[in-house]
């Protein structure tokens, strides 16, 4: 059981002290990250997004178009950098386009 703070503490506060308690972090950022990838790369690419999964610091994005594939790959360090800079942190070091 998780001891009690007798002094107020802020609800942000908390809430971290949860996450990091229950080790929850590898899960938000899975979801974090995937929400980066929609808001960074607009309607016209997360059309063609398929899937996104995070795992040990690789970003594997599933996309339906060859095409957008190819063009997207010449452009993967700054995808990598936009995103990390959105999340506030490195999560993301490597992004593998399927």
């Amino acid at each position: 059981m998780p001891k009690r703070h007798s002094e107020h503490i802020s609800i942000k506060d908390a809430l971290k002290e949860f996450v990091e308690s229950n080790k929850l972090d590898k899960g938000l950022n899975k979801v974090n990250v995937a929400d980066a990838w929609a808001k960074l790369m607009g309607n016209g690419v997360n059309n063609y997004t398929t899937a996104i999964t995070l795992q040990n610091e690789i970003l594997y994005v599933q996309l339906s178009s060859s095409v957008l594939r190819e063009e997207l790959s010449y452009g993967k360090q700054k995808i990598i950098t936009l995103i990390n800079e959105e999340l506030g942190k490195e999560i993301v070091k490597k992004l593998i386009l399927r």
